[in-house]
């Protein structure tokens, strides 16, 4: 694979977001099957890995951590803070929260660094900016983790241009993290433009659109703890609309020589140097898959079939519900 400039590091042009291993889509899977899937994507040249204080709380980056520190000095690690598992009750369960401020930065940071089996963290993020706490003091607390050396870089996840203006003016913003692709394109509004003005690298999460550019899914399967549940794109009408536009996106895949993931990716490739997609998946079936996309080579015209057919005018239902909405910074389509 060839590789993209992220801040000071080289990475792999996929990385692979860790997220399903331990969250989101259902139950974890087991440690042997995260394994092969981490071991596979390092074995088949992806640098960037790119997890969570989140996922799961904390067990993703446990996972991560125990799988891959042999390897620690050949890859960029991602993490990120700011929003965590926190005990509200004191009964034991965990409840997500959103938290910017200083003390708690400094705090997750230290648990990661122990999960996580490292000394430094290459790419820390805040995962949302804390809406309650200005984002100059959430970025404050990181370029002191950065002067402490706990961690080398700064990102920010789902914000938008002039919240990454403010922080970038605090501290140099290495990525910005945001869901991105050909059904989600909020990114083009705004951020992609001041990430290129600003030297800051793209990471596209949800590249293939939860799993949507990949095939016909089977709602009624969806674990009950599954986060597509609460999207309005995958409410049954709303997702019965967004089908029709299944069959002619396989077609184009067909027309380009691969398979819809791949496709899915490649759109992402094209579109600029500074973007890097971080697939995610609890298969080596369709890591390897994802992977191939890197190979797919796409004409002006088949990438002006795909804007045309999937794009924030023909794509039905919002990306997040109302809450969800409240918790990002991200622009949005009038």
């Amino acid at each position: 694979m060839k590789n993209r400039k992220l801040g000071p590091f080289q990475v792999s042009e996929i990385g692979l977001g860790c997220m399903n291993l331990s969250h989101a889509y259902g139950a974890p899977v087991s440690f042997e099957q995260a394994e092969k899937v981490l071991l596979t994507a390092f074995d088949q040249g992806v640098t960037l890995f790119d997890t969570a204080a989140l996922y799961g709380f904390g067990t993703n980056e446990t996972l991560v951590g125990q799988v891959l520190k042999k390897h620690r000095q050949k890859f960029t690690l991602a993490s990120k803070c700011g929003m965590t598992g926190v005990d509200v009750k004191g009964d034991g369960k965990l409840v997500r929260v959103i938290d910017g401020r200083p003390e708690t930065i400094r705090s997750t940071c230290e648990a990661a660094l122990k999960r996580l089996q490292t000394d430094v963290i290459d790419l820390y993020y805040l995962h949302r900016w804390d809406k309650k706490v200005p984002i100059e003091d959430s970025v404050g607390a990181l370029s002191d983790l950065v002067r402490q050396g706990k961690i080398q870089t700064i990102g920010l996840s789902e914000v938008s241009a002039s919240t990454l203006r403010k922080a970038h003016a605090v501290h140099p913003i290495t990525a910005v993290q945001t869901e991105y692709s050909l059904w989600t394109r909020n990114p083009e509004i705004a951020v992609l433009k001041a990430c290129q003005e600003l030297g800051t690298a793209f990471v596209a999460f949800s590249p293939v659109a939860r799993g949507f550019l990949c095939g016909e899914l089977d709602l009624g399967a969806f674990d009950a703890k599954d986060i597509r549940k609460a999207m309005p794109r995958f409410t049954p009408d709303n997702y019965a609309a967004n089908l029709k536009l299944f069959g002619p996106y396989q077609q184009l895949a067909k027309e380009a020589g691969c398979s819809p993931a791949q496709l899915a990716l490649a759109w992402l490739l094209h579109k600029d140097a500074h973007i890097i997609p971080i697939p995610g998946t609890t298969s080596v079936a369709h890591l390897l898959d994802d992977l191939g996309s890197a190979q797919v080579k796409l004409g002006a015209d088949l990438i002006a079939k795909l804007n045309e057919l999937i794009n924030e005018n023909t794509v039905v239902g919002d990306r997040y519900n109302d809450q969800a909405n409240s918790e990002v910074d991200t622009e949005v389509f009038n």
